[in-house]
């Protein structure tokens, strides 16, 4: 089955050449991040329907795909609900995509809406009008935005322009071609007269990048929006902004492998001015953040920089069972830590971000635990050790 990556993939592909390079400085379509790694996982339950409602707009799609792309058990499931919340959008495209996912997944050809197939399926029903309704639908709507923006261009009112570049931009996001939404939302970068219209125009391109998982991308953006003039020296803006941004990089250190960089850009978040469920929830800064710390903090630095972060206590607040690894760990009670993040395992796998990553957090997370086990003794007998009740497994 094809992943989400490979999904977008073929959108730079057919896109190709959307990017004006005066506009944007780093194309999109260069994508630096490696392949994803090949995994199924077999869990017991899951609440999809709860899962996905923590999220909105194309994050919550993408999470769920890239759950049927890796749990054939929640397989079906997965792509009806993608196929009920895009729907609720113009991504005419996409809809197609997870149609022709879920036909594959049951071997079968899908009901069509103009009664083509009279056996009952149970399946949802491709519905053709739609796709076609739609499509016209978007382009009537990108002509009226394209015709105000033309009007405020007339009329040189640079705060009109500004937000019709953003409107054309959120447009093209719900219709899935974020080539283009990139192209537009970089646009209004000439027509920003504060600070805040250029961060806000940043995260745009940031979030957008997010999705394409153009992580180059991405940094590069972030560091333009911290280097935005008065941006440190303006408490409204750092509040406003600055756990947004940190999240931001954390995700992209995390995707490059660098599990302290990202663990303390994610503690560096705070609770009460977190709001970017399009991207990641209050509970997700918790398992990335609690878990690179694990990995790669010693005891002394999860003591101070995790349990004593009065910030970031609330986001794992939210996470009872990375929240009691971490205390166990600290506690010295080894054994008790890596049964709590066993636990949990198949459910992490599932997440789209740190998914590829957990075999490799989990596996530093054991190795630091044997070498602290290990740290009071002058020797270790390896056979005795395997002999024992106490494991690291």
């Amino acid at each position: 089955m094809a992943s989400l990556r490979s999904l977008n993939r073929t959108l730079r592909n057919a896109q190709a050449g959307a990017i004006d390079p005066m506009q944007v400085d780093a194309p999109p379509e260069e994508n630096d991040n490696n392949e994803e790694d090949l995994y199924e996982v077999d869990i017991d339950s899951f609440d999809l329907d709860t899962y996905a409602n923590s999220y909105i707009g194309l994050a919550r799609i993408y999470r769920l795909m890239y759950i049927a792309d890796h749990c054939p058990r929640l397989r079906s499931d997965a792509l009806r609900l993608a196929i009920s919340h895009v729907i609720t959008t113009m991504n005419a495209n996409l809809y197609q995509v997870l149609h022709h996912k879920l036909q594959q997944c049951h071997g079968n050809i899908l009901a069509d809406v103009t009664g083509a197939n009279p056996v009952d399926t149970g399946l949802p029903v491709f519905n053709a009008i739609w796709v076609e309704t739609t499509t016209k639908k978007s382009a009537m709507i990108l002509e009226k935005l394209d015709g105000d923006l033309k009007n405020y261009k007339s009329n040189s009112i640079k705060e009109s322009i500004r937000r019709g570049h953003n409107e054309i931009g959120d447009h093209y996001v719900n219709c899935g071609d974020l080539i283009k939404a990139t192209k537009s939302y970089s646009k209004a970068r000439d027509y920003c007269t504060s600070s805040s219209h250029v961060i806000s125009m940043c995260l745009n391109i940031i979030k957008v990048g997010i999705y394409l998982r153009n992580w180059s991308h991405v940094t590069n953006y972030i560091i333009k929006a911290e280097s935005t003039p008065n941006y440190v020296e303006n408490p409204e803006l750092l509040t406003t902004y600055s756990s947004t941004l940190k999240c931001m990089t954390g995700l992209a250190e995390l995707a490059g492998r660098k599990y302290k960089l990202a663990a303390q850009n994610f503690l560096k978040a705070n609770f009460d001015n977190w709001d970017s469920c399009d991207v990641m929830t209050p509970n997700d800064i918790a398992i990335y953040g609690g878990l690179c710390a694990l990995a790669t903090f010693n005891r002394l630095e999860l003591q101070n920089n995790v349990i004593c972060n009065n910030s970031f206590k609330l986001f794992l607040e939210l996470e009872h069972e990375v929240r009691e690894a971490i205390f166990k760990f600290c506690e010295a009670k080894y054994e008790v830590c890596l049964k709590m993040l066993n636990k949990i395992k198949p459910i992490l796998l599932l997440d789209m971000y740190i998914g590829s990553h957990i075999n490799q957090l989990y596996s530093d997370i054991r190795s630091k635990a044997m070498i602290q086990y290990l740290c009071p003794y002058d020797s270790a007998d390896l056979r005795k050790m395997a002999l024992s009740s106490y494991s690291f497994a």
